[in-house]
């Protein structure tokens, strides 16, 4: 199976490694959110695929997607409070995704906020909308702000 991500076109240095990881774990929770049932073996091998011989970054982007897994609820429950006239539901599950993944890693990781931000708005300037960036940002931002981290 051929790799849908390009790893030439990310830097060999830990945080070009961890854009990898964050697009990978990205693609992993969009797929996800409209098939919930999707099996572990499928997750492991397109994250197989997709960051050959690279332990470190498959152990990232694996602890993402565990780390949005298991604490959906309460992710969800912190972007609910931090978005104002809007739903969950009514985002773009691109944009929905993204927020979940920094929500998660804002919250329950030692990253900067500063840098998850940066990586969500990235993502969404990559995979989502023309305002998606801007709509990433300020909900993160008024998240980040607004919450305790753990």
């Amino acid at each position: 199976m051929e790799t849908i991500n390009n790893i030439t076109d990310y830097a060999s240095s830990k945080y070009g490694n961890r854009i990898l990881a964050r697009t990978v774990a990205f693609q992993v929770l969009y797929q996800n959110d409209f098939n919930p049932d999707l099996r572990k073996d499928l997750i492991d091998e397109f994250l197989e695929n997709e960051l050959p011989e690279h332990d470190a970054i498959y152990q990232f982007a694996r602890k993402l997607i565990d780390g949005v897994g298991e604490n959906l609820d309460e992710i969800d429950s912190k972007l609910r409070r931090g978005i104002h006239n809007w739903s969950l539901e009514r985002m773009s599950a691109i944009d929905r995704n993204i927020l979940r993944m920094a929500t998660y890693e804002i919250f329950y990781m030692d990253t900067p906020p500063l840098v998850v931000i940066n990586e969500a708005i990235e993502l969404a300037k990559k995979f989502s909308g023309k305002d998606s960036a801007s709509f990433v940002n300020g909900i993160l931002d008024q998240l980040e702000k607004n919450e305790k981290r753990k």
